[in-house]
């Protein structure tokens, strides 16, 4: 008796789960200066979502029976905040650095729904984020697109129909791990090409064996007759490198200098690779008109540099002159910590380049959704999109702007006003405190666990 009891509390809590996890929210939100990062600002202008949809936006809109009005008079409504470039909701180990190929391997297995570095960021009015793992490898692994679903499960944080993505990495990091750490190529930056071209050239033969072999065997099976053909094993590595080059795959390539970005882009071009993004792409403002020209996207950081060698010849105008020659453009955190802040980045951009406000904001909404393909359901607040959104008390560029309310299907994740008090950090002017052990570019996020493999002792690597 107890143990039907006990299984019967277990269903019902997994459907609860269930339930929460289909909850789509509805909500009218009034008298609120409306960012909609595709087209003018509208003032004084209400946002009917039903069923985390954007169903209406105008003035004077009324409620339906049983939704919730909020008073967003003298407040700004954006897009949520879409993060490009994340390790946040994984653990530790995210490194498979055993090999320079590890196209097999996937973000989604790994993913962590009890990481509270998601409530930090739905404070900061992020919605999305890209989860990769670091950047050990020429080829790694596949990422994961989340929405910021706080308190779902594993499978229920996944952006449904967002298109897979794989990590590329490019430069000193799949050089010292491989050719200095196993004396492996690669050993150098032209290693490092070579590794992309001889994986390509693999993948398509083995498409073209193992389509012949599957058609061989169909043929066999229908007849029973001679003898069964050779098999040709199923190789999952290669699978998704086929997919990559018959465009299923997003490539978003881990990458700092000018000649390997034109070395990538040069290889793209031979196989038929169209769409792809570079991250970090510190000099991309060196080659910005060749990456428009290649229709490839660069997620950059506002500010940070100079934390190793290969990132030092950079600039706080990167953004602006990619976004000027009309790459798209995104400013993305690779930190636990700025993700918290994406908004003043973003307005950074402003001050360095002159960038446009609207531009600016694009960077952290519309742009990142395009570099991950979910365009169509997220980064704008238009008619028929996903109601994913944040309030704020001032314009969201403004140092003194903060967040309020961060909506995820049109369901409230995180609500300053109302949500319980040990949910944050309450912070006393009065005490010094330690907020987060690499709240800067201290380290090389993008390596972290891998450096006791190459002979230091901390899962991250200082560069100071």
């Amino acid at each position: 008796m107890f143990k039907k009891i006990v299984l019967g509390l277990f269903v019902s809590c997994m459907m609860l789960s269930v339930a929460h996890a289909q909850q789509k929210g509805s909500v009218l939100i009034k008298n609120a200066t409306v960012i909609t990062a595709a087209g003018e600002d509208l003032q004084n202008t209400d946002v009917l979502i039903k069923d985390g949809i954007i169903s209406e936006i105008g003035k004077d809109l009324k409620a339906p029976k049983g939704v919730e009005t909020i008073d967003a008079t003298g407040k700004y409504v954006m897009p949520g905040i879409i993060d490009a470039h994340s390790h946040l909701a994984v653990t530790r180990g995210i490194n498979e650095w055993t090999n320079p190929v590890s196209a097999e391997v996937s973000m989604e297995d790994v993913i962590n729904p009890n990481d509270e570095g998601m409530y930090a960021a739905l404070a900061g009015g992020v919605t999305t984020i890209h989860v990769m793992h670091g950047s050990a490898n020429v080829i790694g692994g596949q990422g994961e697109t989340i929405k910021l679903r706080y308190g779902m499960n594993q499978d229920d944080l996944k952006f449904q129909g967002a298109p897979r993505t794989i990590k590329f990495a490019l430069g000193e990091n799949p050089t010292r791990v491989h050719g200095q750490g196993f004396g492996v190529q690669p050993r150098t930056r032209m290693g490092v090409e070579q590794i992309v071209r001889t994986t390509f050239d693999a993948a398509k033969d083995y498409k073209v064996k193992r389509e012949a072999y599957l058609d061989e065997y169909a043929k066999w099976a229908k007849r029973k007759k001679g003898l069964e053909p050779d098999p040709v094993a199923r190789n999952y590595r290669y699978d998704v490198i086929n997919d990559i080059l018959a465009g299923k795959v997003l490539v978003h390539c881990h990458s700092y200098r000018a000649d390997e970005i034109l070395m990538l882009m040069r290889v793209f071009n031979d196989y038929g690779v169209k769409n792809y993004t570079f991250q970090h792409v510190l000099e991309g403002f060196k080659v910005a008109p060749e990456m428009a020209k290649n229709g490839a996207h660069g997620s950059t950081f506002s500010d940070w540099w100079a934390y190793k060698f290969e990132v030092y010849y950079a600039s706080a105008y990167n953004a602006a002159i990619m976004n000027k020659y009309g790459v798209v453009t995104s400013i993305n955190s690779d930190s636990e910590e700025l993700i918290r802040h994406l908004n003043h980045e973003a307005a950074k951009v402003v001050k360095y380049g002159g960038t446009s406000i609207g531009d600016a904001i694009k960077m952290i909404t519309i742009n990142p959704a395009k570099q991950l393909g979910i365009d169509k359901q997220v980064g704008s607040i238009e008619k028929g999109k996903q109601a994913d959104l944040a309030i704020w008390s001032a314009h969201p560029f403004s140092i003194y702007a903060i967040c309020e309310q961060t909506f995820v299907d049109g369901v409230s994740y995180f609500n300053r006003a109302t949500d319980p008090d040990d949910m944050r950090l309450v912070i006393n002017p009065e005490e010094d405190y330690k907020l987060h052990e690499t709240a800067g570019r201290e380290v090389d996020a993008c390596m972290s666990g891998v450096f006791e493999f190459l002979g230091t002792a901390t899962d991250s690597h200082s560069h100071n």
